[in-house]
């Protein structure tokens, strides 16, 4: 896999992200699934600058067994004026125990000047000093020549002579960085163009500044470079560094190139979605390839199309990311969205016209008065089952409900708040049950009471969580009357659906978000109703 790198950096340059912090366990399991990826080479971190990522290393050596991807440390040249050996952060380098090194030099001659405070002369011998002794140690080195594209439009001359110092004194590779992210396409193709005259391996490491990060990679690639930087999700700096996926899937499915072992890009999807748990940034629905959005389709006439031909409305098979096809049903679907998405939870309604129309119709009516199922897949399935079977499965009749809130002061000591409390009656499995649930608000007081009566009857209950609630205000020019929206995300562990409810108020709303919630639970564990039992 020499003939081209996949280089990962999230560990190192994607953690500079705002927001996000990696601890050593994390890193060590980021490892492992960019590892299962098949990337060639994870950045670790930095060694020697700070305790976490020289801990990393010490355990990266116990704990890591990769098959597919090769450990780098990054790091700095040495310091001006002093030498390779006697450098404190080289002999980090040393001792991470990393096979690959790279090492971050200046090739912008102002970054020398004001930032290093040295001499173009003595910037070119820390270079030269630095890869040399890496290299008799018997480490790999590749160099990220930072801000270079800066510094070459700023003096061409100099840049070129940092690269070819590097090539010359071992580095494998001249990694060429964007770091200010601000280069367009055909700049990047015309300077790498020219770069490739020194003889040097070429890399890319492109940030994302003018939205361009993606797509500065590729002419980089196109023009001769044959290592590749990113990070996955795009994770970085101000807004972010190259989507290494994103790059890699272009690669092999765009322009043919094998940048990745046979197989692994299928993970895409579930990879990138892992990493994202890791870092506690949820995944972006819009990202390209693997985004839950990626591959969703609204308008009635794309559904129409692709009822015919999946590809006429999607530039490749989802499944070669391991990511899948979503239909959205809302007010802009037409019969042909209903029908594939009928198709999709398990319903037919291939021929059954007058069905059709009138499902396609009542989504219509539905999210013109506030509803969305797009969001709520869960209470779709509940619309769609009630108009195929005749009538709405119902696991519990329900008498009544209410809802009281007070506040209750106390001495500091005793604390204070307010407290909510809700009444459920209902009948199930027939009996009549009335139960009484307090919350710290009353959607979560109704939700209690709901539980504690349908347990009861129905002991899945209480695999049932609710993991995500949601609130809209519609028409929020009416003010305190305007009309309510409530979206709740509920999981037994496996699976997660989401249902939706409208109302006057958020009560009302959560009440029916909740009842969808635990009759689509119940449903999809094969319960059977026991309302006059």
């Amino acid at each position: 896999m020499d003939g081209f790198h996949v280089y990962d950096t999230t560990m190192r340059d994607g953690a500079q992200q705002e927001g996000l912090n990696l601890s050593v366990q994390d890193k060590l399991h980021i490892a492992r699934h960019l590892d299962d990826l098949g990337v060639g080479y994870i950045e670790g971190g930095w060694p020697g600058s700070n305790p976490k990522d020289t801990e990393f290393f010490q355990l990266a050596a116990k704990e890591l067994d990769l098959a597919h991807a090769t450990l780098a440390a990054f790091g700095a040249t040495r310091r001006p004026l002093g030498t390779a050996a006697d450098d404190v952060l080289l002999a980090a380098l040393r001792d991470s125990g990393a096979a690959v090194v790279t090492l971050v030099a200046k090739s912008h001659d102002r970054h020398v000047e004001l930032a290093l405070r040295t001499t173009l002369e003595e910037n070119l011998a820390m270079v030269r000093d630095s890869v040399t002794h890496l290299r008799e140690e018997g480490q790999r080195v590749f160099v990220d020549l930072e801000h270079f594209f800066d510094g070459y439009r700023a003096n061409r001359d100099y840049a070129l002579e940092v690269v070819r110092t590097a090539a010359a004194a071992g580095a494998e590779v001249a990694v060429l960085c964007d770091t200010n992210g601000g280069m367009l396409p055909h700049w990047v193709a015309e300077i790498v163009e020219d770069v490739l005259a020194t003889g040097a391996r070429l890399g890319i490491h492109a940030h994302n500044d003018t939205g361009c990060a993606v797509a500065n990679s590729m002419a980089a690639v196109q023009a001769g470079a044959t290592h590749l930087q990113g990070c996955i999700n795009g994770y970085g700096e101000r807004t972010g560094n190259a989507d290494l996926v994103t790059c890699v899937a272009n690669l092999e499915l765009k322009l043919g190139q094998s940048v990745l072992p046979e197989g692994r890009l299928a993970d895409a999807t579930r990879i990138s979605h892992a990493i994202s748990e890791i870092t506690n940034y949820p995944p972006h629905a819009r990202q390209p390839y693997t985004g839950v959005s990626a591959f969703a389709h609204k308008a009635g006439l794309h559904a129409s199309a692709i009822r015919v031909d999946a590809d006429l409305y999607q530039h490749i098979d989802p499944a070669l990311v391991g990511n899948d096809m979503r239909l959205l049903v809302s007010e802009m679907a037409g019969r042909a969205t209903i029908e594939l998405k009928g198709k999709e939870l398990g319903y037919d309604l291939t021929g059954d016209a007058e069905r059709l129309a009138r499902v396609t119709d009542r989504v219509k009516a539905m999210e013109q008065s506030g509803y969305t199922f797009e969001a709520a897949d869960a209470s779709f399935e509940l619309l769609l089952a009630e108009e195929m079977d005749g009538a709405r499965v119902s696991f519990f009749d329900v008498e009544s409900w209410r809802v009281l809130a007070e506040s209750r002061r106390g001495s500091a000591k005793e604390g204070s708040g307010a407290v909510s409390e809700a009444t459920v009656k209902l009948r199930a499995g027939g009996v009549r049950l009335a139960v009484i649930g307090e919350g710290n608000g009353p959607v979560n007081a109704l939700d209690h009471a709901l539980r504690q009566a349908i347990e009861q009857i129905y002991p899945d209950m209480a695999r049932f969580h609710l993991t995500d609630f949601r609130v809209r205000i519609l028409d929020q020019g009416h003010g305190t009357d305007a009309i309510t929206r409530v979206l709740i995300e509920t999981t037994d562990g496996k699976d997660v659906w989401v249902t939706v409810g409208v109302g006057a108020n958020i009560i009302e709303a959560s009440w029916e978000a909740l009842v969808d919630a635990l009759t689509y639970g119940l449903r999809l564990h094969g319960v059977r109703p026991r309302i006059d039992d």
